[in-house]
């Protein structure tokens, strides 16, 4: 977009999720971890912020008032194609959903973090070594 700065933040989180107290928990967490985080309270809030920040990975939670994740999960892949979506969801059912295919991992929510963060922390390391390929192919 002409006249908008995007800023790149190689440890930062998008968490898009209505439910104030697991986003509570999960930014603890993942502060704990070394992650920045910011969240958006619905799909169309998550655009807005979108606009400003290129986080490094998306939470992403489907079942949200306004904009849900389905609906939100198109225009984010096609806006940052290389930054890593997790769906999060509490409900298995929307796997089977063709559109979130689209994401990089599907996570059902937990109290316990622990697939949540190793998932996180394969698929930075996966972008990571992309953009170190495509650094070393653009020097050759």
């Amino acid at each position: 977009m002409p006249g908008v700065s995007v800023v790149n933040h190689e440890k930062t989180i998008l968490i898009i999720d209505d439910d104030e107290y697991f986003v509570k928990l999960l930014s603890d967490e993942l502060g704990d971890e070394g992650y920045a985080t910011k969240h958006a309270a619905n799909g169309a809030e998550a655009i807005l912020i979108l606009k400003h920040l290129k986080p490094s990975l998306i939470i992403l939670d489907i079942v949200m008032p306004v904009m849900d994740g389905m609906e939100v999960l198109g225009p984010i892949v096609r806006r940052y194609e290389d930054v890593p979506v997790i769906l999060h969801s509490s409900y298995e059912d929307f796997r089977k959903d063709f559109k979130s295919w689209a994401a990089d991992a599907y996570l059902v929510k937990s109290s316990d973090f622990v697939e949540l963060k190793g998932t996180i922390r394969r698929l930075l390391g996966v972008n990571n070594r992309r953009k170190q390929a495509r650094a070393s192919d653009s020097r050759t």
